[in-house]
């Protein structure tokens, strides 16, 4: 069986659908449920043998042991991790708890499991660590994309806590020999995803008739992957990635977040027309957060040239498929649209007009 942490978010629910919706190996998912955490994600799962739920902290030590011991699992996905940089500008502390502190006791849990393991269960044994392109910073317009030898230079609290993540995982590698992969992944976007994220807000807010609010000028500048493209990925290099390599993963779809949330309004204009004329007369320029990173872009051609990986959507399709996912589940939106989230919103996204 495999492991995964942080199973029940975004990439994590999508993760956990498509590997049991390809393969009859079980999977474990332990996740603490924080505010973007959502078991209805896992809803279809319900008395499926091949999946377990457990609710849980990676940061626990003694749980993850027990439940490593219990279930002896081939390999471990760690998807875990606090992920909104705004919100880790606004409360920092919570995004080194989860994403360096926590991942440090996973990893000795997860070290001393592997010490035990002998034979094949420990040739074969993995450990996958999922991070994001922003470790590496920002680019100029004119720079060559990320490439997984870029010095890491994090410019925001998010980023900063998973490039430590990452030097741990490398560390517990180079150290104590345990065989951990590294992925690197660009902006994910698709089913399932909290709408605080940039595709999902606008979606929700344009259907309420609030206004899209978009930082500074908005030519922002960021590469896109459908996470089914993401989620397939991840299994060819958990199935054949080489030991202490890290990977980037990118859906060579790179676009200003203005086209982003423009081509948004245009869908919303084909599938659900309001009776206030275009979508785009939403749109509001609101002051730029700190610190704000201009671009990134990112060189997947290892994980082509390696594992076969390429992704299989374009921007255009994958963006449609995903409005439409929104629009056709109402319940979901109104049932993650907390007063936490409202407020979240109302407090961060407002700002003088530009």
């Amino acid at each position: 069986m495999i492991f995964v942490t942080g199973g029940a978010g975004f990439i994590g629910s999508n993760f956990v659908l498509d590997w049991l919706a390809r393969s009859e190996e079980p999977v474990l998912n332990l996740d603490k449920l924080t505010y973007a955490g959502n078991p209805e994600n896992l809803a279809s799962l319900q008395g499926d043998a091949r999946y377990a739920f457990v609710h849980g902290d990676i940061g626990d030590g003694e749980l993850v042991a027990r439940l490593l011991r219990d279930h002896q699992p081939r390999a471990v996905i760690n998807l875990a991790a606090e992920s909104h940089v705004d919100r880790s500008i606004h409360g920092p502390a919570a995004f080194v708890q989860t994403n360096v502190v926590a991942t440090f006791h996973l990893l000795e849990a997860v070290r001393n499991y592997f010490a035990g393991l002998q034979g094949e269960p420990r040739r074969l044994f993995r450990f996958l660590h999922v991070s994001t392109d922003e470790v590496f910073g920002s680019l100029q317009a004119s720079d060559p994309a990320f490439r997984e030898d870029n010095a890491y230079q994090p410019n925001s609290p998010y980023s900063a806590s998973k490039a430590a993540s990452d030097h741990l995982v490398r560390a517990y590698h180079h150290t104590y020999g345990l065989p951990v992969l590294t992925s690197n992944c660009s902006n994910n976007y698709g089913p399932f995803q909290f709408p605080e994220k940039l595709i999902p807000l606008m979606i929700v807010n344009a259907l309420a008739g609030q206004n899209l609010p978009v930082y500074g000028d908005g030519l922002q500048r960021r590469d896109w992957l459908h996470v089914a493209d993401h989620c397939e990925a991840l299994r060819r290099v958990l199935e054949a990635g080489r030991p202490g390599e890290t990977y980037n993963v990118g859906g060579r779809n790179e676009l200003a977040n203005i086209q982003i949330v423009q081509r948004v309004c245009d869908l919303l204009d084909e599938l659900a027309p309001r009776a206030g004329g275009s979508f785009r007369g939403l749109i509001t320029h609101v002051a730029d957060r700190p610190g704000h990173d201009r671009r990134y872009a990112v060189d997947a051609s290892k994980i082509a040239t390696e594992l076969g990986w390429r992704p299989a959507h374009t921007f255009e399709e994958g963006i449609r498929q995903t409005v439409q996912w929104y629009l056709d589940r109402p319940g979901w939106v109104e049932r993650v649209k907390t007063g936490a989230y409202r407020e979240w919103v109302q407090a961060h996204y407002q700002g003088s007009l530009q």
